[in-house]
């Protein structure tokens, strides 16, 4: 093992000689090249002159060979702008590209005899040389770009410009990508780019292209477009638009190269010079009939087969992907402008309406009727009309836009109500000021047209809410509007005035009733049935269901102001005879009263508690013969009218004349004791009748004082 580790480092030593050896015969070498080479730095420096002859006869060989294009470019310059300004525009092309071929070739040469650069004097010196080269592409774009800008007008005339036009920009185009493709080696070796390139022709075709788009939008009737000329702008406009769609389809297509998809180039430009003006418009304080023109051209019109939706162009929007013309934002924002617009028009109606309704309401003379004889004046049919049209219209735009149409005028049919129920009871203060004044001649009878008229309100706004869509409800943030709860209000006022009337009529009559003159002769009571027979024809020309609630008012009013007159004990009975005939009078009473309301059942629902049946069990009630049987009297009294009080049943049987002390104590205690809880649905009517306080200065020793 040691004896192999030996000869190992022996062999190692060996290679290590041997390359020492080689080492120093290179390093000898390297000596010799060393010497030799200077040596012969003296036959150089004797060549330098002759390299510099040789570059001035390059020089000289470039411009003797150049020399006949050199004194050609002036005359070629001034013969090419001649061409240009006649249009001869392939022809100037051609000249012009062989002006930049030239001077292309002359920068080319002095940049190779200079060497890796060139000279910032040379350079300017041909640049100069060939000033007019650059004014010559400046005017040519100048004329291309006016013929491209007129292509729509020349093709309906002559379109060969346009074909030299597009020509020329496409030998621009090649020749920008040969040059960039020529010339995008490396730094050292690659020849730089003529002056001017690229040009991108193409690409200022496209823009010159939508500028004249752009300039044809402007043109169509732009000073008129305020106002009432708004639509026939966008009338213009889409006529325009389809005559140049099909100039381009039919006639300038076939003037380009099938990759320009010149069709899909102008729906581009159209469709963004149509976005920016449509947002200069909605910018605009518009009134409601020029939004909806907007909108009805934005949504129904553009789309519609008429424009963008002809099948033919279809698939060109689709490849566009241009995006709607106003945004969904913009569109509500348009929305919110028309529904605010038609609100202020509407509000300014309705105003308008019910100062003629209360114009109306001092006219010397009744309210109109309809072909069903009801009393009824202008103010529904405007409203309804009104609305109806508002909501007619808006549906044409979509169902959105009708449902906020609605839902506004449902607000202001709530707004108009509140203020005719102000109204109504101005008009009842101002009668109560001076009921004999003439112009109140008719007060009652626009009291009913006016609940005649909220009825018709009430179906117009039941239709309007029936015509709103139901995804519409949560839409609108607002606490929604209530016109029928105003509309209920109003009518309920109304009813209540034509009952203060009615009690105004009565009035002078109620004093007769229930004494001693009326109990021998009954004569207050035909006075009061004629003038309850008055007023019931009048609540005729009233519209169902009003007229069925005025008549049961009616009958309400006259029982409780009876029972109220009763109260009064301006008769008390001072025998049984007298205790008879007071029963018998108030049966005729009751008798008459029912012969004047016979038609009610007839007419409409009747009440759960009919007033005039009280008048029997009251008359009853007086009658009775035996006091004793007076608590059982009571009780079932009470139970028909649960809301009778221990005050109503002692003047009861004060009337009567005959309750002993004893009697009087048990059957108040009874009451008392028996008083049951008002049933569901169940109208108190003791409740309105008030008894007058006692006159008495003492209280006298009952068992009910005890």
């Amino acid at each position: 093992m040691v004896q192999s580790y030996l000869e190992g480092v022996g062999w190692g030593l060996e290679q290590l000689r041997e390359a020492r050896a080689e080492l120093k015969e290179v390093s000898h070498a390297l000596q010799k090249a060393g010497l030799e080479s200077y040596r012969n730095t003296e036959g150089v420096k004797s060549l330098e002159r002759l390299r510099e002859v040789s570059v001035n006869h390059c020089q000289l060989l470039a411009a003797v060979s150049n020399l006949p294009r050199l004194y050609s470019v002036r005359s070629m310059v001034l013969e090419t702008e001649r061409l240009v300004e006649s249009r001869r525009l392939l022809e100037a092309h051609a000249r012009l590209m062989d002006l930049e071929c030239w001077q292309d070739d002359i920068l080319w040469q002095l940049h190779g005899v200079a060497g890796s650069t060139l000279s910032t004097e040379d350079h300017e010196l041909v640049t100069k040389y060939f000033s007019g080269v650059g004014q010559l592409v400046d005017a040519l774009g100048k004329e291309l770009w006016a013929v491209v800008s007129s292509a729509l007008a020349l093709a309906r005339q002559n379109p060969t410009p346009f074909v030299s036009a597009v020509r020329i920009v496409e030998r621009e185009e090649a020749l920008d990508q040969a040059f960039i493709e020529e010339r995008g080696g490396t730094r050292g070796n690659s020849r730089p780019l003529p002056p001017g390139r690229p040009r991108c022709w193409r690409t200022c075709f496209f823009q010159v292209l939508e500028e004249a788009v752009s300039a044809r939008f402007r043109s169509v009737s732009y000073l008129h477009t305020r106002g009432p000329g708004l639509a026939g702008h966008l009338s213009a406009l889409q006529h325009g638009i389809m005559a140049d769609l099909a100039t381009v389809r039919h006639l300038l297509e076939h003037c380009v190269p099938p990759h320009y998809r010149l069709t899909g180039a102008y729906l581009r430009a159209s469709h963004r010079c149509l976005h920016a003006h449509l947002a200069q418009v909605s910018s605009w304080d518009l009134e409601s009939g020029e939004i909806f023109a907007v909108l009805n051209w934005v949504l129904h019109i553009y789309n519609s087969p008429d424009m963008m939706g002809d099948p033919e162009l279809v698939s060109e929007m689709e490849k566009e992907e241009l995006g709607p013309l106003i945004s969904t934002e913009g569109l509500e924002q348009l929305q919110n402008k028309y529904v605010q617009s038609v609100r202020k028009s509407v509000s300014e109606w309705m105003h308008k309406a019910l100062q003629v309704e209360l114009q109306d309401w001092q006219r010397d003379q009744e309210p109109d009727t309809d072909h069903e004889g009801f009393y009824h004046t202008s103010l529904p049919t405007i409203i309804t009309q009104m609305l109806e049209e508002n909501a007619r219209v808006a549906l044409m735009i979509g169902e959105s836009l009708r449902d906020q149409t609605i839902q506004m005028g449902l607000y202001e049919m709530e707004n108009l109500l509140n203020r005719f129920r102000e109204a109504l009871v101005e008009f009842g203060k101002e009668h109560r000021r001076d009921p004999s004044n003439k112009k109140n001649k008719f007060y009652l009878h626009y009291l009913l047209a006016s609940i005649s008229n909220c009825i018709i309100l009430k179906k117009s706004t039941e239709s309007l809410q029936q015509q709103q869509s139901s995804r519409s409800a949560g839409q609108f943030s607002r606490t929604p509007p209530n016109p029928l709860a105003a509309l209920d209000r109003a009518v309920r006022r109304a009813c209540r005035l034509v009952m203060d009337h009615l009690l105004l009529d009565l009035q002078p009559f109620l004093p007769g009733l229930l004494t001693r003159p009326w109990l021998v002769q009954g004569d207050p009571t035909p006075k009061l049935c004629r003038v309850l027979e008055h007023h019931l024809e009048l609540y005729g020309r009233v519209r169902p269901p009003c007229r069925q609630r005025l008549q049961e008012e009616a009958q309400w009013l006259m029982v409780v102001e009876y029972v109220r007159t009763l109260m009064q004990k301006r008769l008390v009975c001072r025998s049984t005879e007298e205790r008879r005939q007071l029963a018998q009078q108030m049966v005729q009473d009751d008798q008459q009263f029912r012969e004047i309301f016979h038609g009610l059942e007839g007419e409409g629902s009747v009440p759960d508690v009919n007033p005039l049946a009280m008048l029997p069990v009251l008359a009853d009630f007086i009658r009775l013969k035996d006091p004793g049987m007076l608590t059982l009297e009571v009780s079932g009294l009470a139970a028909k009218y649960p809301d009778i009080s221990e005050e109503h049943v002692s003047v009861l049987l004060d009337i009567r004349g005959d309750v002993s002390r004893d009697i009087r104590g048990a059957v108040l205690d009874l009451l008392e004791q028996s008083a049951p809880p008002l049933p569901a649905g169940y109208r108190p009517i003791f409740t309105d009748i008030m008894v007058p306080p006692s006159t008495l200065a003492f209280c006298l020793p009952t068992a009910k004082c005890a």
